[in-house]
This record gives C-alpha cells, structure tokens and sequence, in this order.
C-alpha cells in the first residue's frame, strides 16, 4: 500500500529533484513532469512536457492526490507578470479538483528589518522581489478560498545540499575555491537561515501525509539550519579536512557585473538577506515534524560540499 500518488512539477530544479526522492521514500508513488529527465529518480514516473500547458498540467495530475509545485523561473525572469502566469497555469490546471498543492515559500516576503519571522508576521517584501513573491502568495489564498483546493506553503531560508548547482555554496562561498579560497556571504558572527534540501522535501512529505489536519489554506515556516557564516566556514573546512583562505564575498564584483548581467543585478539586490539576520520561526511546525528531525549540520554541511568538490574540483581531493 502506498500513501498515495504525487506530482512534482519542476522535476529537475532544486526542491523538485528533492522532493521526487523524499516522496519516494516516503513510499508514495511520484510522478514528475519537466522538460526533460535531466535529473532521473529511480523508482518514480517522469512526464515530458511543458508546465506553461494548461492541458499538459492537468493531464500530468490527473491521478495525484497531491503536487507539488516546484517550478521555478531564473532569477531574471520573474518580472512583467512572468512568474504570476506560471502559476495561473497550476492554479487553473488544480480548480475544483479538491487535491492539495504544495508551494514552496521564500523568505522575501519579508523586510529586512523582520528579525523574527513567524507564519502570522504581516508580509511586507523588498521590492520587487519581495512584491512578486507576496503576489503569488496572494493568488495562492484566493485560490484556496475560491477554486476548490487546498494550499499548503512551506516557506524556508536559502538551500542548500549534494547534487545541486549554481547555488549560494557553488556560486558564491566556492566560486574561488580552485585557488583555495572561500567566501562567507556576511559577517562571520552574523546568523542565516539554511534549508538543507533533503530535510526541507521530507517535510513536504510529512506534511502532505497530514494534509486532512489543516485548513484550506496553511502557511508553515521551516527553521532549518540558523548558524553564523562563521560556523559555515568552519564546517566546510572540517568537512574537506583542511585549512582553506577565508575572505568576504566580493559583492562589489557581483554588482559590477550586474551592470551587464541581469541575473548578477538580482542576486546583488538580494544582499540584505546576508547583511541582516532574519530567523524564520513556527513552534507548530516543529511540534508536527517531532525532535530530530533535521539532519546533524556538520553532515549536513560534509555531504554537501563533499559532493560538490568531487564534482567541480576533482584535482581537489577531499582528505
């Protein structure tokens, strides 16, 4: 018996791959749909197509209990009404289906002056950014009031986790690792929230396996990981097993190159996240998830670079 049937939109991108192997192996039966399978899960269904399709989305959860939506448009793509289209699309596709979708949330929605950030915080994003993202979430409750679904959002810090690329470990602590240097994001002793991403999709899966519970409409904040930049220094050196140059991020060379490269302009906006703490909170959420249900950090940490070092660097051998 299995506990039902899921559909991951966005099978390929960072919380879409997690979450196709956490479903997996949460024993439900998992569908994905991409573009292409560039990403295989064993064990689980891929559906070729294109998630812009109204008709391609509805047919790809037709038998699903509950999807996933993890769709996600390049950091350059989210503005001109792109970003709230693509989720239309989903919304259109699950209306009046009573099927449950689960939405990955992001810690935009919030100042940076929001220190503690609790599921009932008013919302009140950076532009724009921010703006899109409370938008979407907007159209996420309306939905669940209206269209006959239910909404669950699991909002989290920035990812991180093996098998991922150009993320904030590959393309800003380790993008001057082959000269034996890595960045900290912010100031060593300042504190930031981290999803590890196989933690962050078995939490979807707790979650969808507890959907009867809630609402029609649920919004949950995961904690993860709140550690110094200085403690991720520390752990990814004790990871590799040796002393590496610690220096800053060069922000101000990602935002030179922003002057020419949209997708280096976004990232740079974005820098208030790494120069501010803002501790993502919600007392129910881990009393659902239970006591020790995130990974150790230091593994967390040691799995994740480990793999990419391996991959990106294989003159850099790990001790």
């Amino acid at each position: 018996m299995t506990k039902g049937n899921v559909t991951v939109l966005g099978s390929n991108g960072h919380i879409g791959n997690a979450a196709m192997i956490a479903f997996r192996d949460a024993d439900w039966d998992v569908a994905g749909l991409g573009r292409s399978n560039r990403r295989p899960v064993s064990k689980t269904q891929f559906i070729q197509g294109n998630a812009n399709d109204l008709g391609v989305v509805k047919a790809a959860i037709a038998e699903a209990d509950v999807v996933v939506h993890a769709l996600h448009l390049p950091y350059d793509k989210w503005g001109n009404g792109a970003a709230e289209a693509q989720l239309q699309v989903v919304i259109d596709a699950m209306t009046g289906s009573g099927k449950t979708l689960l939405f990955p949330g992001t810690i935009y929605n919030y100042r940076a002056s929001d220190r503690t950030i609790a599921p009932g915080l008013r919302q009140s994003g950076e532009k724009p950014r921010g703006e899109i993202r409370i938008r979407l979430e907007e159209m996420l409750r309306d939905a669940a009031e209206t269209r006959g679904f239910q909404v669950i959002i699991l909002r989290a810090g920035d990812f991180f986790g093996p098998g991922n690329r150009d993320d904030w470990y590959d393309a800003g602590m380790f993008m001057s690792f082959a000269g034996g240097t890595v960045h900290h994001m912010g100031d060593l002793d300042m504190r930031h929230s981290w999803a590890y991403l196989p933690d962050l999709a078995h939490a979807f899966a707790v979650l969808a396996e507890k959907r009867d519970q809630f609402a029609r409409f649920e919004n949950f904040h995961f904690a993860g990981h709140w550690v110094s930049h200085g403690q991720i220094m520390a752990a990814v050196q004790s990871a590799l097993g040796r002393k590496l140059k610690v220096t800053p991020l060069p922000w101000w060379l990602l935002g030179a190159m922003g002057l020419v490269n949209p997708v280096m302009r976004d990232i740079h906006r974005m820098r208030y996240i790494w120069t501010n703490e803002m501790e993502l909170v919600d007392p129910r959420l881990d009393a659902l998830l239970g006591p020790g249900f995130a990974t150790p950090f230091e593994t967390a940490v040691a799995a994740t670079v480990t793999e990419l070092v391996e991959a990106k660097y294989p003159m850099k051998k790990v001790a």
